[in-house]
């Protein structure tokens, strides 16, 4: 029988992420920190927006773009946060949370042979849709040394005659870095010199924990018409499993973009977007509350683990620690292994972003202040192991 399997397809390696829940899934007792998942529940009023769209037969295709109120209210929030005009009609397309908006997106922009530049370490989708789109990945190693920002030197730097695209993710999955006011200036001007798309995945920008706001590059002059925008309410109204997203672009790629969505989703989960809706509108102070506490689990994160010994700069947005573990030569996937294995407690290795997540591993702090105690007493004994026998000349793996 002839082998029925896409070769392209299958080159693609599937997520390392994955790996750890699956054993982790097996074991008793375990203390899981590497899912990017807020702990919260949707609140209750927006369930209750999606019950009563139910109860009113709101059961039925929508607009392939989606809703027009949501797509509104999409708009209006883009433009009291950022000062960004988007036409409701034209530049805004409802999607299957932000990861369908950066498949689309890229699918409808990637000819073979362009070259797509992304981070690492990054958010793991990024580099199977770009090989998927037929793009030529070109990654950037971000630097602890620099807070895991990207500079516009080293932009420049990957850049040649056939980069088309260049994707971001700030704040970022999985370091929790942002960008300050002076990188996304020059960024846009390296961006804008060489006549190149952003497409710039958002999705943690409600979660920053800095006196200013968080900025997104679309709002530089002159960025708007060379940028797709993407965002969602997963992260921000802990809203994961509704899987409703958005992006935002110019009405030329966007026409383009629908064509795939609708001949491949038809359109978002009818009731999503009716809490989507309620989301918007009202949703604010529950977003806050959520921000707040996050911010406490990552101030008392930080102190633990700076209490332990564990080097980790200090990130600032996101609901992620991404701290240094090179002191103990190995690689992060035996670390993250034998972490789980004898002490129950999941975490995701660096490596699982890319190459240049090596020597990290990835702690989530979307967890109660009571299991990130339990989490940091395990990983203590952990560590303080692996010191043990590196002070008595054995070899920790």
């Amino acid at each position: 029988m002839r082998d029925f399997v896409n070769e392209h397809v299958k080159k693609i390696k599937p997520s390392g992420i994955r790996r750890f829940f699956d054993i982790a899934n097996e074991m008793d007792n375990v203390i899981s920190l590497g899912v990017g998942e807020p702990d919260f529940d949707t609140p209750w009023h927006i369930r209750d927006e999606a019950r009563d769209a139910l109860s009113r037969g709101r059961t039925f295709y929508t607009a392939n773009a989606g809703l027009m109120e949501l797509r509104e209210e999409i708009a209006g929030r883009l433009n009291r946060k950022y000062q960004l005009d988007y036409n409701p009609k034209e530049e805004i397309l409802v999607t299957i949370g932000g990861s369908e908006a950066i498949d689309i997106a890229l699918r409808a922009t990637v000819c073979p042979g362009d070259e797509v530049i992304y981070l690492e370490p990054g958010y793991v989708s990024y580099l199977p849709c770009i090989e998927l789109s037929g793009g030529v990945p070109v990654p950037i190693a971000l630097k602890e040394a620099n807070q895991f920002r990207l500079t516009a030197e080293e932009l420049e730097a990957a850049i040649t005659p056939k980069t088309k695209i260049v994707i971001m993710n700030f704040p970022n999955n999985p370091t929790g870095a942002i960008l300050e006011q002076s990188d996304i200036d020059a960024l846009a001007r390296v961006i804008m010199k060489h006549d190149l798309l952003l497409v710039t995945d958002e999705i943690y920008d409600d979660l920053t924990y800095t006196e200013s706001a968080h900025v997104t590059l679309a709002s530089v002059l002159g960025m708007k018409e060379r940028t797709v925008y993407i965002n969602g309410f997963s992260k921000t109204y802990a809203m994961t499993g509704w899987r409703l997203g958005y992006c935002c672009g110019p009405k030329a790629i966007m026409e383009q973009m629908i064509k795939i969505h609708q001949f491949t989703i038809m359109a978002a989960p009818t009731l999503s977007q009716y809490a989507g809706i309620e989301a918007l509108k009202n949703g604010d102070a529950s977003v806050e509350e959520m921000r707040q506490s996050y911010n406490q689990r990552r101030r008392y994160l930080l102190k633990e683990l700076d209490r332990i010994g564990l080097t980790c700069f200090e990130p600032l947005g996101a609901f992620y620690i991404f701290p240094n573990i090179q002191e103990f030569q190995m690689s992060s996937e035996d670390f993250a292994t034998q972490l789980l294995l004898e002490e129950h407690l999941a975490v995701i290795p660096g490596s699982a972003f890319g190459d240049s997540g090596e020597g990290y591993i990835r702690i989530s702090y979307a967890y109660s202040i009571k299991e990130l105690k339990v989490a940091i007493n395990r990983l203590e004994q952990f560590v303080h192991r692996l010191r043990e026998k590196a002070l008595y000349g054995e070899v920790a793996h």
